[in-house]
């Protein structure tokens, strides 16, 4: 643990700094300004940094005849005027460049799309916004349809890069939606739904900083892959202060990637585990069957009754409070009796007259037995202090305690519960944090290993200093000249030093808010929020108790068997019907000739549920091709190669059934090293093999589906998954079906 350095100082300044260290240390609020002016300063410079690729990709020239530049931050003039020479295009003056039509030109006569690469603009185009001179062949619902339908035919580059640039007007109207209530953001494959929730992340960061700057936003993705997949796309946008987690990330402390069944998910994601944990929190609140025989020290045996205990217990629960902050309740019951059972023995008049002990006398006697091993261990025993995850990982680990604390669930039920201690797997996360609200914290004990932490700090703290003062040698040649050796002895010691790193370590929102459970958040959004367990959203509704919320998704594509059927009946029981519902109709990413083909599987999902519409067509029809069950993994490698080969710079994903991932995958890199394997896969590799829940929320150039009717067998809700994958090419589809 390193806290810092001081080296020696000598000019001028320096001496003046030293003497102010050694004054004062400086006051804890003004090392405090200077800490966050630092950080601010950093913020600003990072921001400049991000945006190397162009900060301008636009202008408008409007009907009075002067021009506004639209880009990704914004930059004024530094005299007196203040004149913007630069609009963020999240500022209102900056939305006519996403909606101005012909129809609507909004004061704006020309708009001029520019395309850059790095900062060196590579193209423009221009659109005269006038009726006259509309292009018949355009679609009017489409602004900057020439830069649009470049940046989605260039190829595929690992990482989701920002649409800033093409924004259209309904997902404008998304990204510029009131920051209050749930808004429900429904679409399609390929809409656009992720773009547009990262693009609202900035955009209420600009509008409501002062808000939100304090409370912080939340962005939940639904795997790792996916959040190295869109890393990219806010620091781009000038915001870094966004907190991004996996549902698996939700509970400080624990990064959930064990692997279970899709049926032990789907029963931890149901709500009847409310009941269970809060059955298994009772069943850790023990009254004994027989009296408890208790030996102090000086060997006086005490003895604990049931009936203490259960009278103690249920005071205890009486009092509503959490198991942790209740045990004191219990504490304070037990002890009294034994203290009562300990003044009738020492203080019995011999005469049989009253107690000679008074009530001191009996106040010293429950001090002396808080303090005494034999009496701790046995409260300890009958209502101990428990972590969410000791008590989770005890349910699971005893039959017995699954069967007392969940006699709702059937024997099978409870049998998929039972596991061997190792790690977290996703649904055990909202499981911790329901666990944590029904046990508490124990602020004593908190506040104790706080005292122990800093103990520790401040030992270690001590002996860098020593170790300071036993190695330092003197520069002769400034002691001769009359210059003050300083050191940092001289300027600090243990306490201060400690202080300062106390007080200087000034974490982020974002990082404050990753280590607190009980962190409230100005804003969540949630992508591919279908997938969320009933559970899951509990915990989610806990961390915004605004209901300031994204929700965005699409019930079409819910894989996970615990996942959302209809958004009304996930919101019900937080919002009732107070959520206002936006839908995104067009696809962007996924060609016509592919989309007909998902379109087919849709309607076995849900008749009545449209496709969106495909905003382009490449005149590739999808190959659906059989090949003989034992050449399968053969020529899924030889398809790969010849797709990779053809694509050029471009990337292949290869989706397969998931129990086919382990062996496919190997065939695959065998022949192609550099090709990457399922759950945490090099993105920036041209070709990938994943399973459809991994493939969830990323696209790729060119997209090889194995077995689809293997993928459609091994979930209930496997005609889901399939249209997922069909859905994440944006230029040609190959589907290989053994036979």
């Amino acid at each position: 643990m390193l806290y810092g350095r001081l080296d020696a100082l000598r000019d001028q300044a320096g001496r003046r700094l030293a003497a102010e260290l050694r004054a004062d240390g400086g006051s804890m609020q003004a090392r405090s300004q200077r800490d966050t002016a630092v950080r601010m300063y950093a913020e600003q410079v990072e921001q400049f940094s991000a945006v190397e690729q162009g900060l301008c990709f636009g202008r408008l020239d409007t009907d009075d005849g002067s021009r506004r530049y639209v880009g990704r931050i914004g930059i004024f003039d530094s005299g007196d005027d203040y004149d913007p020479l630069l609009m963020d295009w999240r500022a209102p003056a900056a939305r006519p460049f996403y909606l101005a039509t012909a129809a609507n030109p909004q004061g704006v006569r020309r708009r001029r799309h520019l395309r850059t690469r790095d900062r060196k603009v590579v193209g423009l185009h221009d659109e005269t916004l006038d009726l006259d001179t509309a292009s018949p062949t355009g679609h009017d619902e489409l602004t900057g349809e020439a830069s649009l339908l470049a940046a989605l035919n260039a190829s595929r580059t690992g990482r989701m890069r920002d649409i800033v640039e093409t924004i259209q007007a309904e997902q404008d109207r998304v990204i510029r939606a009131d920051l209050h209530g749930t808004l429900v953001v429904q679409g399609g494959p390929g809409t656009g739904k992720t773009a547009v929730a990262l693009h609202r992340a900035a955009y209420l960061l600009y509008t409501h900083r002062r808000e939100l700057s304090t409370r912080g936003v939340l962005l939940v993705g639904p795997n790792a892959t996916f959040l190295r997949y869109i890393s990219q796309v806010l620091p781009t946008l000038a915001e870094t202060g966004v907190l991004l987690r996996t549902p698996g990330d939700l509970f400080p402390g624990v990064s959930a990637r064990r692997a279970e069944s899709a049926r032990v998910a789907a029963l931890k994601g149901r709500l009847v585990m409310t009941e269970v944990l809060a059955g298994a929190v009772r069943d850790r609140q023990r009254v004994p069957d027989a009296p408890v025989d208790i030996e102090l020290e000086q060997r006086d045996v005490l003895t604990l009754t049931p009936q203490v205990c259960r009278a103690a217990r249920d005071r205890a629960r009486r009092s509503g409070r959490p198991h942790n902050l209740a045990r004191a309740l219990f504490d304070i019951e037990v002890i009294h009796a034994l203290a009562d059972q300990e003044a009738d023995r020492i203080g019995a008049d011999p005469l049989g007259g009253e107690n000679l002990l008074d009530e001191a006398d009996v106040a010293e006697i429950r001090r002396e037995l808080r303090e005494e091993p034999a009496v701790r261990a046995a409260l300890d025993e009958l209502w101990p202090v428990l972590t969410p995850q000791r008590l989770l990982a005890d349910l699971y680990a005893d039959p017995d305690r699954i069967a007392a604390a969940a006699p709702m669930l059937t024997a099978a039920e409870r049998a998929l519960l039972r596991r061997e201690p190792g790690g977290w797997a996703v649904a055990d996360t909202p499981l911790l944090d329901e666990a944590a609200e029904l046990l508490g914290e124990d602020q004593r004990a908190a506040a104790v290993r706080r005292e122990r932490i800093r103990a520790q700090a401040r030992e270690y703290a001590e002996g860098v200093l020593e170790i300071w003062r036993g190695s330092r040698s003197i520069d002769v040649e400034d002691e001769a000249e009359g210059g003050e050796i300083l050191g940092v002895a001289d300027l600090i010691d243990a306490d201060r030093l400690l202080e300062r790193q106390e007080t200087g370590d000034s974490l982020t929102t974002a990082e404050r808010a990753a280590a607190d459970r009980s962190w409230a958040f100005g804003h969540v959004i949630v992508d591919e929020a279908q997938e969320l367990s009933p559970m899951a959203w509990r915990l989610l509704m806990r961390r915004c108790p605004s209901r300031s919320m994204t929700i965005v998704g699409d019930v079409a594509q819910t894989g996970a068997l615990a996942g959302t059927p209809s958004w009304r009946e996930a919101l019900a029981p937080y919002v009732a019907d107070r959520w206002r519902l936006e839908e995104l109709t067009v696809s962007y990413r996924t060609p016509a000739e592919i989309m007909a083909v998902a379109a087919d599987v849709l309607a076995r999902i849900d008749p009545d549920l449209r496709p969106p519409r495909s905003v382009r067509s490449t005149g590739t029809a999808p190959v659906d091709r059989t090949t003989p069950a034992g050449s399968l993994t053969a020529d899924v490698v030889d398809t790969a190669l010849a797709e990779v080969a053809d694509l050029g710079d471009g990337r292949l994903g290869v989706i397969v059934p998931a129990a086919r991932v382990a062996e496919l995958g190997a065939a695959v890199t065998a022949a192609l090293p550099e090709a990457a394997v399922g759950d945490d896969p090099a993105l920036e590799s041209r070709l990938v093999v994943l399973t459809v829940a991994q493939a969830k929320g990323l696209e790729f150039d060119a997209v090889v589906l194995v077995d689809p009717d293997g993928i459609v067998s091994e979930s209930p809700r496997g005609h889901s998954d399939l249209y997922v994958a069909l859905t994440r090419a944006t230029r040609r589809l190959t589907l290989l079906r053994p036979v």
